[in-house]
């Protein structure tokens, strides 16, 4: 009786199932987007098309196709494909899976494909699982994750796949996938409103399916033709992909100092907006600001280590959601400030000296000078600059390191070659 139902359910399935569901390609050619790794002649499609898929993973954000690539393959390949949810297989299962697939290949030398979505949540235990059955070839492993799998993959199962990172789709790819949608479900949808469709998707597939999908029906609820409106409602929630314990933490804020450091205010702001709506700690912001202060800006604008401070400490003080304007404040200070890394390469060579050949004593004349200083010899010969200007020409270093030039002014900003 229960198979009866299931049945029942399964035939019922493509009647009510969202639209993203009915409209997941088939083949490769439905498939849209990923040029990049499924172009025509490309080794990927390749191998999909030959039926010679070995162990690999698709990486990237949601809506970009992973799953549906992992089930094209299995609708062209002769293996047999099974498929894990990583959030809910237990090693058990893994397995099970992998005693099936000795037993096809011993019995009539069929292979098998085993898909693991979302494998970023399986464990250390799990992933050794399954490592031997990938060593061996038993089974081939497509795996699906949102994270970046160089934090969550082990080494070992790394090493045995082929790493493939799908891309958000572009604003053009989204239209197609958008008309293709409205084509379903018998939707009029006007070319602008298509775009706006594809704008507010933020690369992903199925949110646009979604967003069809309900603008379309909340226009035919309220007898209307569909309208911006209707679209921007069922948009509401914008599409903000972040992590911050993996990747997307640390693109993020890679782009935003090198915005900061490349003078680009607009992409600075951008980026740090970006951050603080998507939940980044605004301390570690602050703390890369200071940072670049120095390593960027240094005494080409000494007051840029001064405006980072400040807006660190406006950040404990005063809290988010208001430090949002002291931190947008600094960094568009930032980056318009003059640049110069010479403060960075002095400590970075004077640091390899101090690594290469310890850390020289002083010369004589600039150690303790106190009553047990002097009588070791200490301070004899120190020319006082203050009643003595020849003091400023004196060179400071240790005997063994005279001549050595660590701190290059720039001669940006304030920072002038007089200054050395």
């Amino acid at each position: 009786m229960s198979d009866l139902f299931s049945d029942a359910a399964k035939q019922r399935l493509p009647e009510i199932a969202p639209l993203a569901l009915r409209m997941r390609p088939e083949s490769l050619d439905q498939f849209v987007g990923q040029q990049h790794v499924l172009g025509k002649g490309s080794a990927l499609r390749l191998a999909i098309e030959q039926d010679r898929v070995r162990s690999a993973i698709f990486y990237g954000p949601p809506g970009t196709g992973k799953t549906t690539l992992a089930r094209i393959v299995a609708r062209v390949t002769g293996a047999e494909f099974e498929e894990l949810s990583a959030v809910s297989a237990t090693v058990a299962q893994v397995r099970e899976v992998l005693a099936r697939a000795r037993e096809r290949l011993g019995a009539n030398g069929q292979r098998t494909i085993l898909f693991l979505d979302e494998i970023h949540r399986f464990n250390k235990a799990q992933q050794d699982a399954l490592l031997p059955g990938v060593e061996e070839g038993v089974i081939t492993l497509i795996g699906a994750t949102t994270e970046n799998p160089y934090f969550e993959v082990n080494s070992a199962l790394l090493s045995r796949a082929q790493v493939y990172e799908l891309e958000p789709l572009s604003v053009d790819e989204l239209k197609i996938v958008a008309a293709r949608g409205a084509a379903e479900i018998g939707a009029d949808i006007p070319d602008e409103l298509v775009g706006l469709i594809a704008l507010r998707a933020g690369g992903d597939a199925r949110s646009v399916h979604n967003i069809v999908e309900l603008a379309w029906q909340t226009a035919r609820a309220a007898g209307e033709p569909l309208a911006e409106t209707h679209v921007e409602d069922a948009a509401r929630k914008r599409p903000l992909v972040y992590d911050k314990a993996a990747d997307a933490h640390y693109d993020f804020i890679s782009a935003f100092i090198k915005s900061m450091r490349g003078s680009d205010p607009d992409a600075s702001v951008y980026y740090l907006a970006a951050m603080l709506e998507s939940g980044e700690d605004a301390r570690f912001i602050a703390r890369r600001m200071i940072v670049l202060a120095s390593e960027d800006i240094g005494n080409a604008d000494p007051r840029a280590l001064l405006v980072a401070v400040a807006a660190a400490q406006a950040v404990e003080h005063v809290g988010l959601p208001e430090a949002r304007l002291n931190l947008a404040q600094a960094a568009i200070y930032l980056a318009r400030a003059p640049k110069s890394n010479a403060s960075y390469n002095a400590i970075k060579r004077a640091t390899l000296d101090v690594q290469n050949r310890g850390n020289v004593r002083p010369p004589k004349a600039l150690r303790d000078g106190s009553y047990y200083g002097r009588r070791l010899g200490h301070g004899e010969g120190y020319i006082y600059p203050h009643s003595d200007p020849a003091g400023f020409d004196v060179d400071h270093l240790p005997d063994e390191l005279k001549g050595t030039t660590y701190y290059d002014p720039s001669g940006s900003g304030e920072e002038t070659a007089e200054e050395s």
